[in-house]
C-alpha cells in the first residue's frame, strides 16, 4: 500500500530518515516543551526495519503560530487524525513524560475506533496514567516555568540563553504543563499492546512505583526496565534506549 499523507498528516507527522520498506512504524511523542526534532537521533539510529514517524505539536518551531493545545485528550485526537494515514504498516509507539501520555491514548482511539492493536507501547519517564500527583507548574509564573525546565536538564543550555527564544516556546511550555498536570486516567483503561515502561532511577517525576503501575493499564505483556540517570535519562542513555526498543520489535515483527 502506498502511503498518501493528508495535510493534516504532514502538519503532525516528520518523518527525518524515511524506510518505505520498514516492517513497523515507530510513532515518537515528545515531552512537555519538545519538538519532533528531540528525536532525531533516535530515528537516525534506529535499525532499518523501522520507520520512524516524530510527532511535531503546534505552537514550536515550524508550528509556533498555530493554537496550542492544552490537554491530552485533544492532543491525542489530533495525532491519531495524523496516523490513519499510516496504519497501513504496524504502528509502535515510544512516548517521553507527556508524550507517554499522549501515546497511550493515541492507542487507545485506535484499539477503540478501527481495532488496530499497536505492535508495543514504550511509556519513557511518565507514572502510569492512573496514578496522581498534584503538580502545578503550569500555574508558575514564567520564571517559574523555566526554573522548573532547567532542573528536569531537557532543554539546551544555549535555548535557555536566548530571551527571544524562550518568549517564542514559553507558551508552548506551559500549554504542555497543563496538559501533563491535568490528564487523568481510569485505572481500568488499557491496551491490547505488549507494553514496556522505562525510567530514570533517579527521575524526580516519576518513582519507580509510578512507573510500575503502568502494568495496570497493560491487556497485554508488560515489563518495566530501568536506567541510570534522572528525568532525561534517555540522553545519557540513547544507544541502550535504542537496542531496547529494537530488540522488543525485533521479537515482535519477527524480523
Amino acid at each position: 500500500m502506498n502511503t498518501q499523507p493528508t495535510e493534516e498528516s504532514s502538519l503532525w507527522v516528520r518523518r527525518f530518515h524515511p524506510r518505505p520498506d520498514a516492517a513497523v512504524r515507530l510513532v515518537c511523542l515528545p515531552h512537555a516543551g519538545g519538538s519532533a526534532s528531540f528525536y532525531f537521533p533516535l530515528s537516525r539510529d534506529m535499525p532499518d526495519f523501522a520507520d520512524v514517524l516524530c510527532i511535531q505539536y503546534p505552537g514550536r518551531q515550524d508550528r509556533r503560530t498555530e493554537p496550542l493545545i492544552d490537554n491530552v485528550a485533544g492532543l491525542a485526537d489530533r495525532v491519531y487524525n495524523a496516523l490513519l494515514p499510516w496504519v497501513d504498516r504496524p504502528l509502535a509507539f515510544f512516548g517521553h513524560s507527556m508524550g507517554a501520555s499522549v501515546a497511550f491514548e493515541v492507542a487507545r482511539r485506535l484499539e477503540r475506533d478501527k481495532d488496530v492493536v499497536a505492535t508495543a507501547l514504550f511509556a519513557s519517564g511518565r507514572r502510569a496514567p492512573s496514578t496522581h500527583r498534584h503538580e502545578t507548574v503550569h500555574l508558575l509564573d514564567d520564571e517559574g516555568i523555566l526554573a522548573e525546565v532547567r532542573s528536569l536538564d531537557g532543554t539546551s543550555s544555549q535555548l535557555l540563553g536566548d530571551e527571544e527564544v524562550l518568549r517564542m516556546v514559553l507558551p508552548a511550555m506551559r500549554a504542555d504543563y497543563r496538559a501533563a498536570e491535568t490528564y487523568t486516567c481510569a485505572a481500568g483503561e488499557s491496551v491490547r499492546a505488549p507494553m514496556l515502561a522505562m525510567v530514570g532511577d533517579s527521575d524526580p517525576k516519576v518513582t519507580l512505583d509510578e512507573a510500575a503501575a503502568w502494568e495496570r493499564h497493560a491487556g497485554g505483556p508488560f515489563e518495566l526496565k530501568v536506567f541510570p540517570g534522572g528525568h532525561f535519562y534517555l540522553a545519557a542513555q540513547q544507544k541502550d534506549v535504542i537496542r531496547t526498543m529494537a530488540d522488543r520489535l525485533r521479537e515482535l515483527v519477527r524480523v
